[in-house]
């Protein structure tokens, strides 16, 4: 299945035609023909660098590895935004959407295990059902090439994630660990990361769905004002920030179960939040 977004005459540049299945509203190639699309291939700095922040900060404040990697793989799929953006071709395509499954798969896994300070059998048996998953997804998801396909899957884990998120720290029996004042903590930081990923993704289907409305508004404001209506860079931007958010609330509310809420806070560097380590010895 092919969706094509905004106009197929637009002019080819060095990476050839699209061999994508997106193709999103930004014009094709208009400022260079070495990126197809500036705006949104761009705005994936920003999710790059807030998640390269994430992860330096894992490692200074000595949080578990997890983190860190979750982190890490938040980068690669602002990393292969930026690829897909900027030639439009399917390879660079699967570099952005495949991580993107595996990123929010593997919060779930954090979510669930959540039974003892080390890595433990649950911890295996969870890390092989991952793997399971992300494996019959690629397969799938390379032989179907249906980018809806991909889109349901990817909002099943996030929605998934925030009522996993929800019963540990309201309706489980590990929320009597953690005092109700950081509950509200964590359950503030998570709701506003989901609230500005929905913000995005709201961004994202409105550049969709009025296309020729937002092209004609951005021919007669002209550049650089039409940069702000390009609404898939918008979903770079607010999904990097509510991503990073998310993950702190994953984290911190795995910890405070695992570990001791006590050893932990929340320290904020440039207005981003962070988890800071108090006292304690890491846990994986």
């Amino acid at each position: 299945m092919t969706t094509v977004y905004g106009n197929s005459t637009w002019p080819v540049g060095v990476w050839g035609p699209v061999t994508a299945t997106l193709d999103w509203c930004e014009a094709n190639y208009q400022f260079s023909k070495y990126i197809a699309e500036m705006t949104n291939t761009v705005s994936n700095v920003f999710s790059i660098w807030i998640a390269l922040y994430g992860a330096i900060i894992a490692q200074k404040e000595d949080l578990p590895t997890r983190l860190t990697i979750g982190s890490l793989g938040f980068t690669l799929v602002g990393v292969g935004s930026f690829a897909f953006h900027a030639t439009l071709l399917r390879g660079a395509q699967l570099a952005d959407e495949l991580p993107m499954i595996y990123v929010s798969s593997y919060g779930l896994f954090c979510l669930f295990d959540t039974k003892g300070r080390d890595f433990s059998r649950r911890s295996w048996l969870l890390a092989a059902a991952l793997l399971v998953f992300n494996a019959l997804f690629t397969w799938s998801y390379i032989v179907s090439r249906d980018p809806v396909y991909h889109q349901l899957v990817f909002g099943f884990l996030v929605f998934t994630t925030a009522f996993r998120t929800h019963y540990l720290l309201t309706r489980s029996a590990d929320s009597a660990k953690i005092p109700a004042h950081v509950r509200a903590t964590i359950g503030r930081m998570f709701a506003l990361g989901f609230a500005l990923f929905s913000l995005g993704f709201i961004s994202w289907n409105v550049d969709n769905i009025y296309c020729d409305v937002l092209t004609r508004y951005k021919k007669a404001v002209g550049w650089p004002l039409a940069f702000l209506l390009e609404g898939h860079a918008w979903w770079h931007i607010f999904t990097g920030i509510g991503t990073q958010l998310m993950m702190n609330g994953i984290t911190y509310t795995t910890l405070s179960i695992k570990d001791d809420y006590r050893n932990y806070k929340i320290g904020r560097n440039l207005g981003v939040p962070y988890i800071q380590r108090v006292s304690g010895k890491k846990v994986e």
